[in-house]
């Protein structure tokens, strides 16, 4: 299988986290195209001395990484395409495949109205101008092949911010200037060139393998990304099943409040605690306190985003509670659990987005409980490595982020995260040696084969545990149903999981993240 996934603006770690779960984890080839934030990136032979100023005084990161070249510049505007591609090994096999890269973009440019691009002898990458006095670099190349797999790639100049180039020697090279598209009198929009680039590396290197083309949906009017097969609208609003209609019987949950509801209920409430299965509305929640489980939240009720499916309070968060994590402690023991389940609101208002709080209730809970097993339901972090480094050294039993929907629908199911952002948590969860758990829901108004898409792309970073539910609006404030998913449409989601590699598989219309989350990691665990 050959799949492109275009996916929108990605920081530079978030995507590297992906490139490299995809090149030790994926027996598929991936062509990602997306743009980046500002940043500066230095491959193994850069010199420091080509920085000629602080990345951070104009917005930018700096990176170390492990492609070769200099020093060189990502940002809007600028496609970057990374390959992740198996090669067959022989002699050569670098400068061949450096060469295919730079026909690909100079292919690209031509059919663009961009003529006469081309190479300069000893230096990679695609030249304007090659035999004139004035060459000049559009397209910048850096690749790395390990295993028979490759990682990095390029990134063409469409219409970036040149200025951002005056703040390095651009790949190590101080007498050539760079250019762009834009700057070139050629006006196309990123879609355009991302269609184009798209139809000729395919041509290239998907020899005859079935192609997988998924989008970031664009938003209303955002004519800098490229199509999708479908619009917004078709997509659950004018097509929504109304909340006022009954649900299929598969959809009932029996409410029952016996002996054993009610005694977590009662424990939940003297601690003071919080969960998801009342903050979120979940239909199992007679179910799962009826057999003494609960999931907690932590870090207060209040929510600092506001995704289009969920029930939880989005308001100022209130100031932490330092007994927090002991209080859930408490209620485990009480309870007498082997399996405790962690989740939170997500907190982008601290420092560290909440992560602190995650490692002190696993610290409590082994403290009081020591045989529990503990599962965290994590938000992203924003991505960032020293707040998922506080929870990796926690080593929770189980390390669980959701996905959610597909591609197409991350910016309108919960603009306030990223569909790769959301890989490369989990990537980054799986390379410190944690059980990775992510989960989606159905009936948002994605096709079946986009949810095949998603479910590959997890089973491509390498998670174990993939649970599918169906979506149910919590109110009618929220995003509508757009359809409900049969039993068996489920049961052939999982066949199809199974079979991409996943160690357990839960996938009913009415399973949720924690759905029986003990019996999953016993599964895991024995095999």
């Amino acid at each position: 299988m050959f799949k492109v996934r275009w996916l929108g603006r990605v920081r530079f770690n978030d995507a590297y986290a992906v490139q490299k779960a995809l090149h030790d984890w994926s027996r598929d080839d991936y062509l990602l195209l997306l743009e980046h934030a500002h940043v500066y990136t230095m491959g193994v032979r850069a010199k420091e001395d080509h920085l000629l100023a602080q990345p951070a005084a104009f917005g930018a990161e700096l990176v170390k990484t492990d492609r070769g070249g200099d020093i060189t510049y990502h940002g809007p505007g600028q496609l970057v395409v990374y390959p992740v591609l198996s090669l067959p090994w022989k002699k050569g096999v670098v400068p061949e495949y450096v060469h295919g890269m730079e026909q690909v973009v100079i292919d690209t440019l031509d059919e663009l109205g961009l003529h006469g691009a081309g190479r300069l002898e000893g230096y990679p990458g695609v030249w304007l101008d090659t035999d004139g006095e004035r060459p000049r670099k559009i397209c910048a190349i850096g690749v790395r092949i390990s295993r028979g797999r490759t990682m990095h790639g390029l990134a063409l100049n469409v219409d970036p911010d040149l200025s951002m180039f005056t703040h390095i020697v651009p790949c190590g090279i101080s007498d050539k200037p760079v250019t762009s598209l834009a700057a070139e009198g050629v006006r196309v929009s990123m879609a355009d060139v991302v269609e184009i680039f798209v139809r000729k590396a395919v041509d290239r290197w998907a020899k005859g393998q079935e192609v997988d083309c998924q989008y970031l949906q664009p938003i209303r009017g955002d004519r800098t990304m490229p199509p999708t097969s479908q619009n917004e609208s078709s997509r659950g609003t004018d097509t929504a099943v109304a909340i006022t209609r009954r649900k299929p019987p598969w959809l009932r949950a029996v409410m029952h409040m016996g002996p054993g509801y009610r005694a977590v209920d009662r424990t939940v409430k003297r601690l003071g605690l919080h969960t998801v299965c009342e903050e979120a509305g979940c239909p199992n929640i007679f179910e799962c306190w009826g057999g003494g489980t609960a999931t907690f939240m932590i870090n207060g009720e209040r929510c600092t985003r506001s995704c289009a499916f969920c029930m939880v309070d989005t308001a100022k968060p209130l100031p932490l509670d330092p007994k927090e994590p002991e209080s859930v402690a408490e209620a485990v023991v009480r309870m007498g659990l082997n399996y405790a389940v962690v989740t939170s609101v997500a907190r982008d208002d601290l420092p560290d987005g909440g992560a602190s709080g995650f490692a002190a209730t696993i610290r409590s809970i082994r403290e009081k409980s020591p045989s529990t097993l503990v599962e965290v339901l994590v938000p992203d972090f924003k991505g960032d490595d020293r707040s998922l480094q506080v929870v990796f050294d926690a080593r929770p039993d189980v390390f669980n982020h959701n996905l959610e929907t597909v591609l197409a629908l991350q910016r309108s199911v919960r603009p306030s995260a990223s569909y790769a952002r959301s890989l490369s948590v989990l990537a980054r969860a799986k390379q410190v040696g944690l059980t990775t758990k992510s989960g989606l829901m159905v009936g948002l108004g994605e096709s079946y084969e986009e949810v095949i898409g998603a479910i590959s792309d997890l089973a491509s970073v390498g998670v174990d545990i993939l649970t599918v539910g169906q979506y149910l609006p919590p109110s009618a404030k929220h995003r509508p149903v757009s359809r409900w998913w049969h039993p068996d449409e489920f049961e052939q989601l999982k066949r199809e999981a199974v079979s991409m590699g996943f160690s357990t598989v839960m996938a009913a219309p009415l399973v949720r993240s924690s759905y029986h989350a003990k019996e999953t990691l016993w599964a895991v665990e024995s095999m």
